[in-house]
């Protein structure tokens, strides 16, 4: 898995097309949905090359927010994009508070058990209303809920490393 470089943090990605004008459907990490738009202009990684693109207008739609880029008024132009990673500069987003994350800390990360067994790394993780969840790939893939500190007891950045009170059996 390749990691995104430490000033750069994910807040999304381009799902699909919207209309036939250039628009596209934007999955975003951020809460409210919408505020993915207020970090314009957005690093794009498009077939593993990085590059910039302003937001000419965007907003939510339904559950969903669509955007259009600067120079993209064509749907086959932004039809290259679907797929594409939408990351901009820590430096531009706010500040954490302790025990605070963002995704792309943790993805990539190890996974150990309290008695130092290894299940894997941090393959993504999902939102699902209730908490979110680390999907951890290794000999086989786990759910693990993010529940510090009842399941996640730590979380070592500089080591790479999450600790977590589980059963490697579940």
């Amino acid at each position: 898995m390749t990691k995104l470089s430490a000033d750069r943090v994910t807040l999304g990605r381009i799902s699909g097309l919207f209309g036939v004008r250039g628009w596209i459907k934007v999955f975003s990490h951020t809460e409210p949905r919408e505020r993915i738009l207020q970090y314009s202009p957005w690093s794009l990684r498009v077939q593993g090359e990085w590059r910039e693109n302003a937001v000419a207008e965007g907003q939510r739609h339904g559950k969903a927010v669509i955007a259009r880029l600067e120079g993209m008024t064509e749907r086959d132009a932004a039809a290259a994009l679907v797929g594409a990673e939408i990351a901009v500069p820590r430096s531009r987003l706010p500040a954490l508070g302790e025990g605070e994350y963002y995704w792309s800390d943790l993805e990539g990360l190890q996974v150990v058990t309290l008695d130092g067994q290894d299940l894997g790394h941090v393959d993504h993780l999902l939102e699902t209303g209730a908490n979110d969840v680390l999907v951890v790939q290794g000999e086989r893939e786990r759910l693990i809920p993010f529940l510090p500190p009842e399941v996640v007891r730590a979380v070592d950045l500089d080591a790479g490393v999450i600790r977590v009170d589980w059963d490697p059996e579940f």
